[in-house]
């Protein structure tokens, strides 16, 4: 199984037009050559984007720059390196709770947005990041931005190396006598559902993950899981591993300390939902576009 085609509805956050150079970051000597003023220096707000009227993010030159702050290189983009500055703060709570984070998602463009979301997990994981988890010892940015590195023992460190993570996350749809389980946390604005979601566990696979939080989150065994489509979620940094499984047994054992609800839907009111836009109809909103969600409910539908 495939997703449909991306072309006029990619997923958000992805599809970034920047060449990473992996070659250039990891030479000091040609990284340092691209430090000049044809580099561009993505604007941020701490981890906020400054956005034109056009939808398109704002960027400025090395001399916009404070010379103390630490710079990430995101890569090359038109022949011109770009970089992103580290804020004083990493990110301070879940995306949900942050209203700016919505209206950006809707105000970019996809290719600003897969952009700026690579660069805000860079930036924000170096900002949460400045001394070493082995030690205690502050650390330095290295390889563009791509590394952190504690001190040499000489120098009262231990030598340790960081690396910027992306933490795994199973998002899957449910399928019982072609209905479509949803779940709602309590955090949900009303009539809002979506598909479960965990995060993968140490020594797991992706459909031992699924199996597993689907039976923890509402009590249901699902079994022939396959991969759909993934999604980078920079909040903080996240990758959605959307798939699609089956039960045999519909009965729900609803954990509450996860969900508020789930119900089982059928297609008619799925389509419904969906067709009656962003606000939904009188019992449910369809996922919204810059969620996988959306885009794993769209196939189910239209397979």
């Amino acid at each position: 199984m495939s997703l449909q085609s991306l072309a006029d509805a990619p997923i958000a956050f992805s599809g970034s037009p920047i060449d990473r150079a992996d070659n250039i970051r990891v030479d000091p000597d040609a990284l340092a050559g691209h430090m000049n003023w044809r580099a561009r220096v993505l604007k941020l707000d701490g981890l906020m984007p400054d956005i034109d009227e056009a939808g398109g993010l704002i960027w400025g030159t090395l001399a916009d720059v404070d010379p103390e702050a630490e710079l990430v290189f995101l890569g090359l983009l038109d022949d011109k390196a770009c970089f992103a500055p580290v804020p004083a703060v990493g990110d301070v709570g879940p995306a949900y709770a942050m209203p700016r984070v919505w209206q950006v998602m809707q105000l970019l463009r996809p290719d600003d947005l897969a952009i700026y979301g690579g660069a805000r997990s860079l930036v924000d994981w170096h900002a949460r990041h400045q001394f070493c988890a082995k030690c205690g010892t502050r650390t330095n940015l290295t390889k563009g931005g791509w590394q952190r590195d504690c001190k040499p023992e000489a120098e009262g460190g231990c030598g340790a190396q960081h690396f910027p993570r992306t933490d795994p996350v199973t998002i899957m749809l449910v399928e019982h006598e072609d209905k479509l389980l949803l779940g709602r946390q309590p955090r949900f604005p009303p009539k809002i559902f979506s598909a479960l979601a965990g995060f993968v566990e140490p020594g797991e696979t992706i459909e031992e993950a699924v199996a597993r939080e689907v039976w923890e989150e509402v009590g249901i065994k699902a079994r022939d899981v396959t991969y759909i489509a993934s999604q980078p979620w920079p909040f903080p940094s996240q990758l959605m591993i959307g798939c699609h499984s089956f039960a045999d047994d519909p009965e729900i054992t609803l954990d509450e300390t996860e969900l508020d609800d789930a119900r089982w839907f059928t297609r008619e009111e799925l389509d419904d939902a969906r067709r009656a836009g962003p606000g939904g109809n009188e019992h449910l909103i369809f996922p919204q576009k810059y969620a996988i969600a959306h885009h794993l409910v769209t196939w189910w539908l239209d397979k």
